[in-house]
């Protein structure tokens, strides 16, 4: 029988209801917003960094058709609070489990993007028991490779530089840069609305140093710092979903084949003439093929004795595999 995680009752937080579509609660002394849609199998969507719960607004209504969608705003982003804290990966997925309980939400399928990705990973990794299916869109954590734009503002100098986005020139100059990428076409101006609208998701101090300590848990100025391939061999029997952008400027499609061919069972579908947001940029296509993956394949049952097994099996096929994906895909100096 499955064990479930009980977790104490002073734990559970006030609920200060809707605010723009956002529910509220403070959990560990900060406030978490979040929206919460829909009832049925539960589904957790978590947003890359910069972004906020908005970037599901347009998939979140359809799902919400026979499903619990709870979308939060991670700490340091949106409307929920943006202390100095703790942003590394490992924190977030500490949260969502902490989120999910206050809601008495037990078990739910994870759709992750890019940072978000990341942080189901994790959370899949240290709540197992807790995670049904994992859906990945051009998720973070896979490779070293990233844009360098993201190495820059990980940089430790970069302090001085972040607090002069705020400025009107900077934001125009943002603007009209994004622009003529767009115009020529370029990889990068594929998502150019999206970037505008993460730019202007630093109105302040505070959330510019949420983004700061966010990026700097996961990219140094080498590139990404951590990577899952290490431990994807745990994903055995977890229904894994796939998503990337051909044309991701972000986060290279090269990783998500490197993914692919790290977990066991996955399924993997890349979107042409698509960029780092595919669940934006076509979203009923999207939803279409979310859909299919989860009509048909069964929820993750977690086995404690199963668990075991495959880590002690992991400790020494996982290096071996790393070996040949690397061989059959060279990861680019960074």
């Amino acid at each position: 029988m499955r064990n479930v995680i009980r977790f104490p009752t002073q734990l559970r937080a006030t609920h200060t209801g809707p605010l723009d579509g956002r529910h509220y609660r403070t959990i560990h002394g900060y406030k978490r917003a979040f929206i919460l849609a829909g009832s049925g199998p539960a589904l957790l969507l978590i947003h890359g960094i910069g972004d906020s719960a908005d970037s599901w607004l347009d998939l979140i209504p359809d799902l919400a058709k026979d499903h619990t969608v709870i979308a939060p705003d991670l700490l340091g982003h949106g409307d929920s609070d943006k202390p100095r804290a703790d942003y590394s990966i490992a924190a977030y997925a500490n949260a969502m489990r902490d989120l999910l309980a206050v809601l008495d939400i037990d078990r739910v399928t994870v759709v992750g993007h890019s940072l978000g990705g990341g942080v189901a990973m994790q959370f899949a990794y240290q709540f197992p028991e807790r995670c049904e299916r994992l859906c990945l869109v051009s998720t973070g954590g896979v490779a070293h490779e990233v844009h360098p734009l993201l190495r820059f503002a990980s940089a430790p100098n970069a302090d001085l530089v972040l607090p002069l986005l705020g400025s009107p020139g900077s934001r125009l100059l943002g603007r009209l840069t994004l622009g003529a990428l767009k115009a020529i076409n370029t990889d990068m101006g594929l998502d150019a609305d999206h970037l505008i609208q993460v730019f202007d998701a630093l109105p302040d101090a505070a959330a510019r140093r949420a983004f700061a300590r966010t990026l700097r848990a996961a990219v140094d100025w080498r590139g990404q710092a951590i990577t899952m391939l290490d431990r994807c061999y745990l994903t055995k029997g977890m229904p894994t979903l796939l998503v990337w952008g051909a044309r991701d400027a972000i986060i290279p499609v090269s990783h998500a084949h490197k993914a692919h061919g790290a977990m066991p069972g996955s399924q993997l579908e890349v979107f042409p003439d698509t960029g780092h947001f595919p669940h934006k940029d076509q979203s009923a296509r999207f939803l279409a093929l979310f859909r299919e993956f989860y009509d048909t394949t069964e929820p993750n049952t977690h086995s404690a004795e199963d668990w075991r097994a495959v880590l002690r099996k992991g400790a020494t096929v996982a290096p071996a595999a790393e070996r040949r994906l690397q061989a059959l895909s060279p990861r680019r100096s960074v």
